[in-house]
């Protein structure tokens, strides 16, 4: 499966990510489109966002809670969405203290 940062770059999936708070410094970004390929899971999602953006955020988001259209993901192994979706959001949330 091949997973593209490159938000030009053909593929039939567009995750919306939304880095919180550590994630967010780590990325460097506050959010950002990625293309991935249709039955991306998060782990793809996840091995994406670490190998473009760093081993910093890497750590960050093994840690961190992820979730797709507002629902955490448990699965990372688990599509990210159903067949032929053109879109998904994953909000990306540091453990915090406090909370």
């Amino acid at each position: 499966m091949t997973t593209r940062l490159d938000a030009a770059a053909v593929g039939t999936l567009t995750a919306h990510v939304r880095y919180f708070a550590a994630a967010a410094e780590a990325a460097a970004v506050p959010a950002e489109d990625v293309a991935l390929t249709d039955g991306a899971t998060a782990e793809d999602l996840v091995a994406a966002l670490a190998e473009a953006r760093g081993p910093a955020l890497g750590r960050v988001l093994a840690i961190s809670s992820l979730l797709v259209d507002d629902v955490v993901r448990e699965d990372r192994d688990a599509p990210l969405t159903a067949p032929g979706a053109a879109a998904v959001r994953v909000d990306v949330l540091p453990p915090f203290a406090g909370g």
